[in-house]
């Protein structure tokens, strides 16, 4: 057995553990105030809020996150300030002390307006998407007028913890922007209150986070339609049109129908599949707290599916759509293209046709000019032959020698021709061994 110092970690061993304890539950005492706020950054703004949260901690003789660190904790006098680093988003979180409720007193106040200068002390990194302001009070029986508080038409209410707490918001911002959460403690420990707040918080940041899909979807949904309507009237064309140069132009059509969907559906790649997972970890959270109805009011879960659920329907309908028109798109393109190589193919067959007719028509006049070459050149040959003979005939007389150059040069006639034709004949067969 190796021992211990023999071992050796993988490189990702570290962040890998770390991963379950970045975002640990903290108690949280009752009463308690806490206002949270979420904003989206891209890098740039995350790395420059990151070093304006260091700095503000350094300044209040606090030590800053560290390097990697994806959520850091610090007490600024009797307030306790949670920064957290997300994929798109940063929120700061800060909890205040607030005195217990007396009789006749009501939640939220002062308003969350009046303490938003409490949050002004970091520089906001980027566009404000969540605000939320929660109270923790003890629970003063069922005095609190809730239709005070709340908007009663959207009002979600409901027992969590095992009856052990209350809570209930209407989801709508407030004069200061803030939606309201009311949170009742009925016996709560400080770590389930605080286990509690943060999948409350986590809930509405992520529901408003997965909203965003929604502005998303209505702004695709007109092209969608357009694109459905030009691949329809394409294809009717399609049945109707004949030639290659009407077959490229619908070709043209539907590729650049193609390249439009696909940069459409290529910008809202992120954004949908964000859209599915935010309203997953809703789902996962509020099956966590655990909610039993209140009578006469929906619970959390129960408002949420009716009003959160028909825009996540609505993402999805318009991604499944983008995806089916990319299949017909390609489709309709791959039998275009089918098309359009077929009549190619045709013209080019047609094209052989014709260079095999010249062809052989060159062949033809090669053949007849080898003819008349074979002639011309058994003439010339005859021709030298009987000068040769011509000349030599004084010579053949002087050695008794008669010779008749006419018959000579009518008997070498064919000798002649049938060599020359030979010698062509040959030379030809050379050239196509060689092709």
């Amino acid at each position: 057995m190796p021992s211990a110092g023999a071992f050796y970690d993988h490189p990702l061993r570290a962040p890998v553990l770390a991963e379950l304890h970045a975002r640990p539950f903290m108690p949280v005492g009752t009463p308690a105030r806490i206002l949270h706020v979420a904003f989206l950054v891209d890098r740039v703004q995350a790395k420059a809020d990151r070093a304006a949260f260091a700095a503000l901690c350094v300044a209040r003789g606090q030590s800053g996150p560290h390097r990697d660190a994806k959520q850091h904790r610090v007490a600024f006098g009797g307030a306790v300030l949670r920064w957290e680093r997300h994929a798109e988003f940063t929120t700061y979180t800060w909890e205040l002390p607030a005195e217990d409720l007396t009789e006749g007193g009501l939640p939220f106040h002062p308003s969350s307006g009046s303490l938003a200068r409490t949050l002004l002390q970091v520089p906001q990194p980027g566009p404000l998407l969540v605000a939320v302001d929660l109270q923790l009070v003890t629970d003063t029986a069922d005095a609190l007028p809730l239709d005070r508080l709340f908007d009663r038409s959207s009002l979600a209410r409901s027992d969590v913890e095992d009856g052990l707490a209350e809570v209930a918001t209407d989801f709508q911002p407030d004069a200061s922007g803030f939606v309201r959460i009311l949170v009742r403690d009925r016996g709560m420990t400080d770590d389930a209150a605080g286990a509690l707040i943060q999948r409350l918080l986590e809930v509405e940041t992520y529901r408003t986070l997965a909203l965003l899909g929604l502005p998303e979807a209505q702004r695709l949904a007109p092209t969608a339609a357009r694109i459905e309507n030009e691949l329809s009237t394409l294809t009717r064309e399609m049945r109707e049109t004949e030639g290659l140069a009407a077959n490229n132009k619908l070709l043209d059509a539907l590729t650049s129908l193609a390249a439009e969907l696909e940069a459409d559906a290529a910008a809202s790649l992120f954004r949908f599949g964000a859209t599915r997972a935010y309203e997953e970890i809703v789902r996962s959270r509020l099956n966590a707290i655990g909610e039993r109805a209140v009578s006469g009011y929906p619970t959390w879960q129960q408002f949420l599916s009716r009003r959160l659920q028909p825009a996540m329907r609505t993402c999805q309908a318009i991604e499944q759509r983008q995806a089916n028109l990319s299949v017909k798109l390609s489709s309709a393109a791959n039998l275009l293209r089918t098309r359009v190589d077929v009549e190619l193919e045709q013209q080019n067959r047609d094209l052989l046709r014709s260079m095999n007719r010249r062809a052989r028509m060159q062949l033809r006049l090669q053949q007849t000019v080898e003819g008349l070459s074979v002639a011309a050149i058994s003439y010339y040959v005859i021709s030298l032959l009987h000068y040769a003979l011509e000349g030599l005939h004084a010579r053949f007389e002087a050695w008794g020698l008669h010779v008749d150059i006419g018959l000579v040069t009518a008997v070498a006639v064919p000798l002649v021709a049938l060599t020359i034709w030979s010698v062509v004949r040959r030379i030809r067969k050379g050239h196509f061994d060689e092709e």
